[in-house]
């Protein structure tokens, strides 16, 4: 699957642009990983994959505790989407293998 590998993500967000990389993994329409920013790294959660549509979760607590909650689209060695932060709304976000 095209999605599994290493990613380097630039978030666009309230407090400016943010740096992140993702590896992942697919199978079976779950998706798996690690999620890493400004030195701490997460588990992925409730991830899936339905053809080019990827969907994951990560909790952070830097700059606060958060969920986020990415919803995107994979084409071939990009990706791209929205990242929803609660109550804050939703923000873009694109991605390119590493």
């Amino acid at each position: 699957m095209a999605v599994d590998g290493n990613w380097n993500l630039t978030m666009t967000t309230p407090m400016g642009e943010r740096q992140a990389t993702l590896s992942l993994k697919e199978a079976g329409g779950t998706l798996t990983g690690t999620q890493g920013a400004e030195g701490n790294t997460a588990e992925i959660f409730d991830g899936t994959v339905s053809g080019d549509a990827v969907n994951w979760k990560v909790s952070i607590t830097n700059p606060m505790p958060l969920t986020l909650e990415f919803i995107g689209t994979v084409s071939g060695d990009s990706m791209s989407g929205e990242m929803g932060i609660g109550p804050m709304g939703s923000f873009p976000f694109t991605g390119a293998k590493a």
